[in-house]
């Protein structure tokens, strides 16, 4: 009878994968190497994870920023401005910087591999949009409005965080991402 996996040794060996990940990108992803840094071995990792494909997307989606928190029980235009205002904090400059970091890899590595890359991409700007639009329709904006507004936050903050990255201006990047912020509910409904 097979061994069952022991949860919690999985729970923290994918902490350690995205951590790895989050230091080392993704792109020249090699199980060998991780393994090696992690202190296990390749076949711990393909016991826990499966294949180097379903390793990749666990720890995307461990990694993730978490939007739907962020967003929930948005009503009006002030707790919006204030929920974006929390998810820039934390993409840029907070607790989800690094794994932001991450994800701007994988949207990048989407345009030159998307047979490897672009579902994941696909999923990360889905899940980034999918919880900031509904917090536009819960304000007041029609759903392809509030749509559209939540893209503006979404790919605005999402290049800002990348200028901020690579620039280190951190005044320029953060007034621009209140400008995008008060765009997203500026009037014009």
């Amino acid at each position: 009878m097979p061994r069952m996996p022991d949860l919690d040794k999985r729970a923290e060996l994918l902490r350690a994968v995205v951590g790895y990940l989050e230091d080392n990108g993704v792109s020249d992803l090699s199980l060998a190497p991780m393994a090696e840094a992690l202190g296990t071995s390749k076949r711990m990792l393909l016991y826990y994870f499966g294949d180097r494909g379903a390793l990749l997307s666990q720890a995307l989606e461990a990694a993730r920023p978490d939007a739907g928190q962020i967003f929930d029980g948005v009503t009006t235009d002030e707790q919006f401005v204030e929920a974006a205002r929390t998810l820039w904090f934390a993409v840029s400059r907070g607790d989800q910087r690094r794994s932001a970091t991450m994800m701007l890899q994988v949207l990048s590595l989407a345009t030159t591999d998307p047979d490897t890359y672009g579902r994941y991409a696909r999923t990360t700007v889905a899940v980034l949009l999918k919880p900031i639009t509904e917090a536009l329709v819960a304000v007041g904006y029609p759903r392809a409005d509030a749509a559209a507004r939540a893209t503006l936050v979404v790919s605005g903050l999402r290049g800002l965080c990348q200028d901020r990255l690579v620039t280190s201006q951190r005044a320029r990047v953060d007034a621009a991402a209140e400008l995008v912020i008060a765009a997203a509910v500026a009037p014009g409904r």
